[in-house]
């Protein structure tokens, strides 16, 4: 039995793998070891195969029915003589594969974009590659790649460390330990299990502090993650609450109208004098008809794929969901908890402000584009001044600013808003030869330069956090002049740096020193006896669009929260900035949170939404109690640390440029720009898709009410319509089976799946969250869905009546197939109707009429093919009908938009009283 990896030395294992660890494989070995050993991925459940998804559109009960119904009618064709074609049995074969082609492509489609989503979302790893620093795709790792770990990676393979230097990783996926492990490349006896085993690192933990490298030793199915997905393979993934509320609708309509088909043939015995088996087939495939057109069969396939597409539309607009039916619940989101830095600001520090002895100047612009102005006209002193803090700043400084593909800088951001302020002052850079530097240290909070200047004069150039400068400062610049530090100007310096930190600006000062000479060793000795120039307040701006995504949000009932690491004055001020609170409102610091109880907690979280100076905990903690509080939180994050809170958020938004590996892989969204504008834009396709969902739902359970409702009540009333006395000695019946199934396939498919790709309404960020304890279905809709069900029925069988000879409305006798055949079309159109009836709760149908291109092009198509069902031959021979005039076209087409006119009023009054309300 081979030793593991744990118990043998790293030198080693890099010789079983023949691998330098200071060079790393060549692109060739990984090549010739992936031929061998496959990519690094989880086992996937083997593609199935296109024979098998045909048969899988066939294995549904409602088709079993129509095989019966099929099988039935040729028994009793041949029964009969065999003569002619079996019309009703290929009818219902041509249906039966055309919605099985229908569901395939609407399948196929869903998956496409699955695993285009899938491809957006794959994870990256660091390794050491051809003796260079790369990232490569984490599924093209090999055994004996060298991994470069660092804080926030995602371990992308089973590895034995070769070096680590406070190297943490959390391995709780595996051990179930909260704890982060230490991790050093020692070797371990053996038999230590898993949790215990420090030297090695595995796929599908985390790191958290530290770096380290390690030879891969196992990947794909090969590592322990790997064994554990070998003994999940038989375990279902856990259904959405959407599709678990979907498959209840399906299963609750069809008990529904199998009951209703067996109600309709009973009573059709009872009222039809039943001689011979052609009848009794004949009522039979009526009622196996009427329950499979009216269970919406092909709703888990839309679904599907109806998601699919907003997914993808909202991955181009760089909102990447991870899962599919993750867009549920990000439509219903209340609470929006966000980081500061670079999502709801810039992350670009910006000097708007100087402050000298002779004044304050502003400035304008943002970010490191070098453009924006002095704001009003300084005195002379006072710019001048100004002039040589920002001057001061740039020398002092080892950032640097460049154009490339936009202004980029490199560096400290603090130090390069030095560099970006100098020309807006319109200063170039003074002639300056640096030649030494005192670094910055945490300790000291300085760094200083000695170099050379302008005619040959040594000069210390000094800058820092400015109460820590200005005690090394024993005189002041002023204009040209420089004069002793009194006290009182000392004071004064002081309290306006407290009122620049209470503003919310990061703070640096400016000094400098003539030196005599520079001496061969520079050391923070020189940085006595300085000269103060003045201060600079440098801010991350607010990003303009975050501000407008946050009106946005607040007017859709969501409520944006600020919880992030910063000063609490800093962090205010940009609250107040953006609007997510008033001006002068206050933040809750992590130490206060900590002095408070239980029940004083839940009433700051209810009230307070800006958070500053807080821990993972903290985080933690405010999101349990906003859902606790019945709030669906969408919580950003970019480091380690704030992976348990996005794992624990109802929605974890991952920022995609600064987030690391850990917190992309805990979350189910992934900003690719790190910008709070793009959540809410996510938030508001979120509830788009939601709607369109409702939109198509209502569309097909009302149209299905309506066919099941036309045929149940036209067999009740077949005497009082006529259907009886002209039927003679046939079946009295409204539609034939293969009419019924006619209008599922023409009126079914397209229009829902138009609907599911629907513009937004106007209104779609004006309304409060969604209570996702609320059903989708919910009364309202049924109450709706039963009446256009009822205005159907009633139009399609006036329809009819009015061109039967006994009818109570007749107005043109006609016979029973014609009549039929323009009740028949009726329901058709009324479908269509309904088909813009259905795209708003509340809005008229007339709003944004053209707005949706497939809607029209779905009912352009199917209105092509009803002229075609009724005026040639072959396809009336085979649907039983008889081609319309002109008057019955129009009287078909004018009652079936009844439906809208009918929707319209009620529309009318469901507005009124939502004003009133």
């Amino acid at each position: 039995m081979s030793v593991h990896p744990s118990q043998r030395t790293a030198d080693d294992v890099a010789a079983q793998f023949e691998v330098d660890p200071e060079v790393g494989l060549t692109t060739e070995q990984a090549d010739r070891i992936r031929e061998e050993y496959g990519p690094n991925e989880l086992r996937q459940k083997p593609p199935v195969p296109l024979w098998r998804k045909i048969l899988a559109q066939f294995q549904d009960p409602l088709v079993y029915l129509l095989f019966v119904a099929m099988a039935i009618s040729i028994v009793v064709w041949v029964f009969e003589g065999a003569t002619g074609l079996p019309i009703d049995a290929i009818v219902i074969a041509l249906i039966v594969i055309a919605n099985a082609i229908i569901g395939l492509v609407q399948e196929n489609k869903a998956e496409g974009a699955v695993a285009a989503l899938a491809q957006m979302t794959a994870s990256s790893t660091t390794v050491l590659r051809d003796g260079e620093i790369t990232s490569i795709e984490s599924t093209q790792l090999v055994p004996g790649d060298i991994l470069v770990l660092s804080e926030g990676d995602a371990v992308g393979a089973d590895a034995r460390l070769i070096s680590a230097t406070g190297l943490r990783v959390q391995e709780a996926s595996l051990t179930g330990e909260s704890e982060a492990t230490d991790k050093n490349p020692e070797a371990i006896p053996a038999g230590a299990p898993l949790g215990d085993r420090h030297n090695m690192v595995h796929k599908g933990t985390g790191v958290v502090q530290g770096v380290g490298r390690a030879i891969i030793t196992a990947t794909g199915m090969d590592t322990e993650v790997g064994a554990i997905a070998d003994m999940l393979d038989s375990t279902e993934a856990d259904k959405s609450p959407l599709t678990r509320e979907i498959e209840k609708v399906s299963k609750l309509l069809g008990v529904l109208v199998i009951a209703i088909a067996v109600i309709v043939m009973a009573v059709m015995f009872l009222l039809n004098d039943v001689n011979d088996v052609s009848e009794a087939v004949e009522i039979l495939l009526l009622g196996v008809s009427l329950a499979v057109a009216a269970v919406p069969e092909g709703l888990p396939a839309i679904l599907s794929l109806v998601l699919a597409i907003g997914v993808r539309a909202m991955a181009r607009r760089n909102a990447i969901m991870k899962e599919l039916h993750s867009v549920e619940t990000l439509g219903a989101s209340s609470v929006i908890a966000s980081d500061k830095t670079g999502t709801l600001t810039r992350n670009e520090m910006t000097v708007r402000t100087i402050v000298t002895a002779s004044g304050q100047i502003e400035l304008t612009g943002t970010g490191y584009e070098p453009v924006g102005e002095v704001v009003g006209e300084p005195s002379a002193e006072a710019l001048a001044e100004a002039r040589l803090v920002v001057t001061t700043g740039a020398l002092a400084n080892n950032a640097q600013l460049r154009e490339d593909d936009g202004w980029q800088i490199e560096g400290d951001p603090t130090e390069a808003a030095f560099l970006v302020a100098l020309p807006k002052l319109h200063e170039a850079e003074l002639a300056f030869s640096r030649e030494a530097e005192v670094p910055f240290t945490s300790e000291r909070k300085m760094m200083s330069v000695a170099g050379t200047g302008e005619g040959g004069r040594s000069l210390l150039l000094t800058k820092g956090a400015p109460d820590v400068l200005l005690s090394h400062c024993t005189t002041e610049r002023i204009g040209e002049e420089t004069v002793d530090l009194t006290g009182e100007r000392r004071r004064d310096i002081l309290a306006t740096i407290e009122r620049l930190s209470a503003e919310g600006y990061r703070t640096l000062g400016a000094g400098y020193r003539v030196l005599d000479a520079i001496p061969d060793d520079v050391d923070d000795a020189l940085e006595d006896g300085l000269t103060f120039t003045g201060m600079v307040g440098i801010m991350d701006p607010p990003r303009e669009e975050a501000k407008i995504a946050i009106a946005e949000a607040k007017a859709a009932g969501i409520r944006p929260i600020m919880i992030t690491g910063d000063h609490p004055r800093t962090a205010a001020r940009i609250g107040a900035d953006l609007g997510i609170v008033e001006a002068g409102s206050r933040a809750l610091t992590g130490v206060d949170l900590d002095k408070l109880g239980p029940s004083e907690f839940r009433d700051a979280v209810r009230d307070v939404s800006i958070y500053a100076r807080v821990s993972p905990e903290h985080k933690l903690r405010i999101i349990n109690e906003l859902q606790d509080d019945g709030r669906i939180v969408a919580m950003t994050g970019d480091g380690v640390n704030d992976a348990p809170a996005l794992k624990t958020a109802d929605i974890g938004v991952a920022m995609g440029i600064t987030g690391t590996e850990v917190t992309k892989e805990a979350s189910q969204m992934v900003l690719a720009d790190d910008n709070y504008a793009t959540i809410v834009a996510a938030v508001r396709h979120g509830r788009t898709i939601f709607d369109n969902i409702r939109k198509f739902l209502r569309f097909l359970l009302s149209s299905n009410m309506g066919e099941v409702m036309t045929v149940f009540f036209g067999v009740v009333l077949a005497g009082f319509l006529g259907l009886s006395e002209t039927a003679g000695a046939g079946l009295a019946v409204p539609l034939l089976a293969t009419q019924i199934l006619w209008i599922n396939l023409v009126t079914d498919s397209g229009p829902a799946l138009a609907m599911g790709v629907d513009p937004e309404d106007g209104d779609v960020m004006r309304r409060p969250p969604r209570d996702p304890k609320r059903p989708i279905i919910d009364r309202h809709m049924w109450s709706r869905i039963g009446f256009i069900g009822i205005v159907m029925a009633t139009v399609s069988l006036l329809a009819i009546d009015l061109f039967l000879p006994g009818g109570l409305f007749t107005l043109e006798p006609d016979t029973l197939t014609g009549a039929r055949t323009v009740g028949f079309t009726t329901l058709v159109f009324a479908q269509l109707f309904n088909a813009l009836n259905s795209r708003s709760d509340y809005g008229s149908a007339f709003r944004g009429f053209f707005s949706n291109h497939w809607l029209w092009g779905s009912i352009a198509l199917a209105v092509v093919l009803q002229i075609a069902v009724v005026h040639l031959p072959f396809m009336q021979v085979a649907f039983s009908t008889e081609a319309m005039t002109t008057s019955q076209w129009l009287t078909a087409v004018g009652l079936a938009s009844v439906v809208l006119w009918a929707e319209e009023i009620a529309k009318l009054f469901r507005r009124a009283l939502a004003r009133e309300r």
